[in-house]
């Protein structure tokens, strides 16, 4: 040997030993704390580990043994958000030249996570970053091919959703040729109602292969509502479509609002099922069919979540519709009392509606309902199912926008006629504050009598009302609102029976009875009412028959619900056991009495004191009547009765008013 080449050789020897040492005592576990810094880095948090580890092969597998995300600093010290077992990953190590992160398969044992809000109402789940985000996308492209996780658990609470559940979370194998799906139990309580579910969803592949689309098996219960979810998704990652069926059921559609965040008013049980399809940031229940208490219902639905608020759309339809399953729209309790699906909190608030001494709803309007979304809602039914009251078929667009929601219109057949409301309600203000116009379009007199099932009645009815109101329910805003009501008749027929007993003549009510006559021309009707507060006060209330005159005179205090009111009847012809004592409806709006006038036997007085009107207010609702019933009508000739009755004081009241030319004044406006 050489002298020079001596240390040559013994530096080779202490250069293989070093290299075998370090392949014998090589320790992965020295790189700890630089995987902490990094991952604490990204996350934002802290994050230790408990043990570090790299198993080299041809696609190596990194080792992470008890990670543990900490808290925010406001948590309990030592307290963590999540923790995991053993976190295993393999991976590719031929696609990292093309910027591509393939991980062949990650290895979750025991994942757990505390997720909650701190003292400062932040929730611990939620990660910040450090650094901007940048406005160049990333080249590098992450897929996974596996997860494999193992007896996972979540803990989910949060006061203001009034939600505290545990989310159990695995894979299982159904065969040996298919990858692992995801199973999600869901046990606790939700919306301050218990939940309980299951959710199976596909392998990992589903989520990025077309050939291998992602199924889902979804089965949801929260209180009374049930959510079924099943069918396969195309692509879900890049929103490639589905083939989703959704049914729903439940003993109320606004207990959905907390899993949907869609406002809907109560209603009584439901059962509806269609197609859920899904895009970026849009959701839509298609084709969907159901019932919902006694009515059914169709249609198509859609929410977009692009803006600040959701905007639902929907176009729906129903054949029949009870009119009691909309009662919750106003505030009432919904569907048919002892209906065979009646639920026991509905059975409960129909109890509590029965022994409630008011008729109005006094159920307020929920306004962050109200304002928690956008609405543009038709919805029209073919035929109305209802016992009390002659509508036959519905239209409707309610909208919501800016916290405002508007009928416009909401819309009701009667006959061959129209009732047709044009509805607003500021909700950006507290009280709100409605405004209502209604027209009386042709309504069909025959058509309300059939609804009495006791008289008859031929005609036509036309008119409008006008209300201005401030209240958060149907009982505030007419309690104390402002407005008015004008209707008017002419060229029809009556039930005599029904003039007969106005008069308490029972005699020709006996007559009228037996058909002799059965029915008594109605030469004209006048009605004009005027809201003031909430108090209803009668301005003109007369029918001119060919049987007898009815008027009427008197208030109604929809503030407190008591109406004081006094029919008066002048027969036109002789008649015997005739009482000719004026009507007396008084006591509360629910429940009043109808009693004849204790002190009057006897009408007396000229026509103008029995009619109780002047010309004068008569002639001003003239544009009201042309306006609902066309020019065509008999009302003149009352006028001109009533005109010829009356003292010349009067008569020179009413020469020296401003004329009326199509329902506008052309002199100053003047109250009638």
């Amino acid at each position: 040997m050489r002298p020079k080449q001596g240390p040559r050789l013994l530096g080779f020897i202490a250069l293989l030993a070093l290299i075998v040492a370090l392949i014998l005592l090589w320790d992965w576990n020295w790189f700890r704390p630089l995987v902490e810094r990094q991952i604490s880095a990204a996350l934002n948090r802290k994050v230790t580990l408990g043990h570090f580890d790299v198993h080299l092969a041809r696609h190596p597998q990194i080792v992470l043994d008890k990670l543990a995300v900490a808290n925010p600093d406001e948590f309990p010290a030592g307290s963590n958000t999540a923790t995991i077992d053993r976190l295993a990953i393999r991976i590719a190590l031929k696609p990292l030249l093309h910027h591509q992160v393939v991980l062949d398969e990650i290895d979750i044992e025991q994942p757990q996570a505390d997720l909650k809000r701190g003292p400062s109402g932040a929730p611990n789940y939620e990660f910040g970053s450090h650094s901007a985000p940048s406005a160049e996308p990333s080249p590098w492209r992450i897929d996974v091919l596996n997860i494999l996780i193992n007896n996972g658990s979540i803990h989910f609470a949060d006061p203001k959703l009034k939600a505290d559940f545990m989310l159990g979370v695995k894979t299982e194998t159904a065969a040996t040729d298919k990858a692992p799906d995801i199973v999600v139990s869901i046990d606790g309580s939700y919306a301050a109602q218990p939940i309980h579910g299951r959710f199976v969803g596909g392998s990992v592949l589903g989520l990025r292969d077309p050939a291998n689309p992602y199924s889902v098996d979804l089965k949801l219960a929260n209180g009374d509502t049930h959510i079924s979810l099943q069918g396969t998704l195309l692509e879900p990652v890049h929103f490639g479509g589905a083939n989703l069926q959704l049914e729903l059921a439940g003993k109320d559609l606004s207990a959905l609002y907390p899993l949907t965040a869609i406002p809907l008013p109560p209603t009584p049980p439901y059962h509806l099922s269609g197609q859920l399809n899904y895009a970026p940031k849009h959701i839509s229940f298609d084709s969907f069919d159901g019932t919902v208490g006694g009515s059914d219902l169709s249609g198509d639905l859609a929410v977009d979540l692009h803006g600040a608020k959701p905007r639902v759309t929907a176009d729906m339809h129903s054949k029949k519709v009870v009119l009691a399953d909309l009662a919750g729209f106003i505030g009432s309790a919904p569907g048919k009392a002892d209906a065979a699906n009646e639920s026991k909190q509905q059975k409960d608030q129909h109890a509590q509606q029965d022994a409630n001494p008011k008729l109005l709803p006094d159920t307020p309007i929920n306004l962050p309902k109200l304002r928690s979304a956008d609405l543009d809602i038709q919805y029209k039914a073919a035929h109305i199912e209802s016992d009390a009251t002659p509508l036959d078929d519905i239209a409707a667009h309610l909208k919501v926008e800016d916290d405002r929601l508007s009928f416009e219109p909401l819309s009701f057949a009667v006959g061959q006629g129209s009732i047709v409301l044009n509805i607003q309600l500021d909700g950006s203000k507290d009280p709100v504050h409605t405004v209502a116009d209604i027209d009386f379009r042709k309504v069909d007199l025959h058509r309300i009598m059939q609804s009495t099932k006791l008289f008859e009645g031929a005609g036509t009815i036309g008119g409008s009302a006008h209300l201005d109101a401030h209240g958060n329910s149907l009982a505030k805003m007419l309690g104390g609102g402002d407005g008015d009501l004008k209707l008017a008749m002419s060229g029809g027929d009556i039930s005599a029976l029904l003039v007969d007993l106005a008069g308490l003549d029972f005699g020709n009510g006996v007559l009228s009875a037996l058909g002799i006559p059965s029915k008594a021309e109605l030469r004209c009707m006048v009605t004009d009412f005027g809201l003031k507060q909430g108090i209803v006060d009668t301005r003109v209330f007369v029918f001119d028959t060919t049987e007898a005159n009815v008027t009427g005179s008197g208030k109604i205090n929809l503030r407190d619900e008591a109406i004081d009111y006094r029919l008066a009847t002048q027969p036109k012809h002789f008649g015997f056991g005739a009482l000719r004592a004026p009507i007396l409806i008084r006591g509360p709006l629910k429940d009043p009495s109808i009693l004849p006038d204790p002190t009057t036997l006897a009408l007396r007085g000229g026509a103008a004191v029995v009619l109780g009107i002047v010309a004068t207010p008569l002639a001003a609702l003239i544009p009201t009547i042309q306006l609902g019933l066309g020019k065509d009508h008999n009302c003149e000739a009352l006028m001109a009765s009533v005109h010829a009755a009356a003292t010349p004081a009067q008569q020179n009241q009413a020469a020296s008013s401003p004329k009326t030319t199509s329902g506008k004044k052309s002199g100053p406006a003047q109250k009638p």
